[in-house]
């Protein structure tokens, strides 16, 4: 929008430096100054992905789907939605069990991730979402607690002429996918409107799921100056059955089976997810801008585990101010923000016995969560020299973790502890050529432990746990970006992150897992992410990461000892993504209507070795499979058009495990990826 334009400068722009008009180099980010710029000149390492991707690479149920062509990002689909994706960028979050860790998800601007840095991928409405960021690195870490990478989708805008669209997919294991979208504008009201269901039995047994999902997105400009967003979304999951993972004999036995009493108990999960925000954005002039969000939002989730179930009823809420402007410091010019951000959440968490899969019993657990979050933060960049650019930053966060418990009377279970940091980036720029960018980044990031891993000090009923510390990183980063034309890009980063504190399982039994802090540990690895046009119907992308990440000093948990050098557990040593896509229309015209005449792809996913604990006794190998996907494209009813779309995952059938559950306490590591399994598709869009 012209508004965006005016009011949101493009930093290297506005620094003399000249951009370079390049059809590969036009996508727009704004995570690394939360402003927008063009990715190429962002000093950060970050990668988007845009509807057009989003919509080819798959019936847009998964974040991984999208996601796996990003350098640093590993993004596996364990084929469990009772658990959700399991999703780690340089080796954050890749302890986690359940949900997300150590990343910031934000959708619209409204966190995804709770204060305690808990978050939920399937809160993302793939089918109306316009592209997706992802940044890694130092400059990552200016989103707060937890920010070991940020991920953040963005709805899409409502289109000048109104459109109706429908979407319709199916594939291998009785996989139904739907969609109904509306979105148009009247005068200056923009409407985005999505109504999206998926079912599938699922590659295993016990993998039954039923999802439906609303999302939608009212945008206006009271006067020319201010413009209003209000966002709404939706998200009912009446049922996710836990397949659970499997021992390696189970694995070997039959990698299709459910794990040990996942049948016979009835094991699944019952959610539902509704959600309101707002933001506003109001341009005081032509250099400064003020933008407030507010959000609320009520969260249900109900588990059944083999000994017990578990239910929490959460409300959510926030709200953020932030301020960009565009100054004068001396000769130089600055693009600087400053912003204050607060939020919170407390839920009711229960749980009690089972019996045939259901509730049975009085009450085992029955207490109130609470986590927030109050961050003030601030970050500049200036052109210090004439092609040498400076970005500093400084965040000051509060992190507050309490329980208040109803069940026990000793009052164990209740307590409550803070956490406070103030993390510094610094990085400096060199633009060496119009088509070459250099940059070195240096940042401090910290992660607090989650309610969930300061419930128990051991094993057996909740107490809580408040001697957990924050895990505290440095993180050190070198990057270049290189177009050497307007046909082709490659970005390469380096990186290395000290922690200390990591946070680590202590001890796991009967179903309760205590947590400790064991006392270092280092990542250094490498990312590479290329794309090129080979011939105008002809086009490459590359995607390659190699990280070695290893516990740096020896120690005791779970009564095992862990040696210094093993490796983290859940993190493939290596991961690569590279296509090959052939279009009939030329493929650097930007004029062309998406979707229209034929198309046709090849994929290659290949991932190294994973380990599954921290003892490095358990492991699963790497693998290598190949994926195939065309469409054709048709034009109708003047400006609409209609595509079908089909897919073949694995078409080798290799036989491999996608996910790993680190530290299992029964030895259910295993989470089996399906073999050969396919997709078709149709997509129509009509102008109203």
């Amino acid at each position: 929008m012209k508004f965006n334009k005016n009011i949101i400068s493009v930093a290297v722009a506005a620094m003399g430096v000249a951009p370079l008009s390049a059809q590969t180099l036009d996508s727009v980010v704004i995570s690394a100054s939360r402003a927008e710029q063009r990715s190429f000149d962002a000093p950060a390492a970050i990668e988007s992905a845009d509807r057009e991707t989003i919509q080819n690479a798959g019936p847009q149920v998964n974040l991984s789907e999208s996601l796996n062509r990003m350098p640093g990002l590993t993004i596996l689909n364990r084929q469990n939605y009772a658990q959700d994706l399991q999703v780690s960028i340089r080796g954050f979050g890749a302890r986690s069990a359940f949900g997300i860790r150590g990343i910031r998800l934000l959708i619209d601007g409204i966190p995804a991730t709770t204060p305690d840095g808990q978050g939920q991928g399937s809160s993302v409405a793939l089918t109306s979402t316009d592209r997706i960021e992802v940044l890694r690195g130092p400059l990552a870490l200016m989103y707060g607690n937890s920010a070991g990478g940020v991920i953040q989708a963005f709805t899409r805008e409502a289109p000048e002429v109104p459109e109706a669209g429908l979407q319709y997919y199916t594939g291998a294991y009785e996989m139904r996918r739907s969609d109904w979208q509306l979105a148009g504008r009247v005068g200056t009201v923009g409407l985005v409107a999505d109504y999206s269901t998926f079912d599938t039995n699922g590659y295993r047994d016990n993998s039954t799921t039923e999802r439906r999902q609303f999302n939608s997105k009212l945008s206006f400009g009271p006067d020319a100056h201010t413009r209003v967003n209000l966002v709404f979304n939706q998200f009912d999951m009446p049922l996710a059955q836990d397949p659970v993972g499997l021992t390696a004999a189970q694995l070997a036995q039959d990698a299709t089976q459910a794990g040990t009493n996942a049948i016979s108990a009835r094991l699944r999960k019952i959610t539902s997810q509704s959600q309101a925000g707002t933001s506003v954005t109001h341009a005081l002039d032509a250099n400064r801008s003020v933008t407030a969000r507010l959000y609320y939002g009520k969260r249900d989730n109900l588990q059944y585990l083999p000994t017990n179930w578990v239910g929490l009823n959460r409300d959510y809420y926030g709200a953020g101010l932030q301020y960009n402007a565009q100054a004068r410091w001396g000769s130089r010019t600055v693009n600087w923000v400053a912003g204050y951000e607060y939020d919170y959440s407390k839920e009711r968490r229960q749980s009690g016995g089972v019996s045939g899969g259901e509730k049975s019993g009085a009450l085992t657990r029955n207490e109130d969560n609470s986590a927030q979050n109050s961050d003030a933060f601030v970050q500049g960049t200036v052109l210090a020299a004439e092609r040498l650019s400076a970005t500093a930053g400084l965040r000051a966060s509060s992190v507050r973790i309490a329980s208040e418990d109803y069940f026990l009377s000793n009052g164990n279970g209740s307590g409550d502890v803070s956490y406070s940091a103030a993390n510094p980036v610094l990085g400096l720029t060199w633009h060496a050529r119009d088509t070459l960018n250099l940059y070195a980044n240096y940042g401090r990031g910290f992660e607090t432990p989650t309610l969930v891993e300061v419930a128990y000090t051991g094993t057996g009923a909740p107490s809580f746990n408040p001697n957990i510390n924050a895990a505290r990183s440095q993180h050190y980063e070198l990057g270049a970006k290189w177009a050497p034309d307007a046909r082709s890009r490659l970005d390469f980063t380096l990186y290395q992150i000290a922690t200390t504190d990591e946070i680590v399982v202590a001890v796991s039994s009967g179903g309760s897992t205590a947590y400790k802090n064991a006392p270092g540990t280092t990542r250094s690895g490498l990312e590479l992410a290329g794309r090129t046009l080979l011939s105008p119907n002809w086009r490459a992308t590359l995607s390659a990461s190699a990280i070695e990440a290893k516990f740096s000093e020896t120690f005791v948990t779970n009564g095992v000892t862990v040696n210094a050098g093993n490796r983290m557990p859940g993190i493939p040593q290596h991961f690569l993504y590279t296509e090959l896509l052939w279009s009939a229309q030329a493929l650097d015209n930007a004029g062309r209507k998406p979707g229209l005449g034929t198309q046709a792809g090849a994929e290659v996913v290949s991932a190294g070795k994973l380990y599954a604990n921290d003892s490095n006794t358990a492991s699963a190998e790497g693998y290598s499979t190949l994926n195939l996907k065309a469409s054709q494209g048709w034009p109708v009813a003047g400006k609409g058009s209609l595509t079908a779309y089909g897919r073949l995952d694995n078409v080798t059938d290799q036989r491999y495990v996608g996910s790993v559950i680190v530290n299992q306490a029964a030895s259910q590591f295993y989470e089996p990826a399906p073999g050969f399994n396919w997709t078709l598709g149709l997509r129509l869009n009509i102008p109203l």
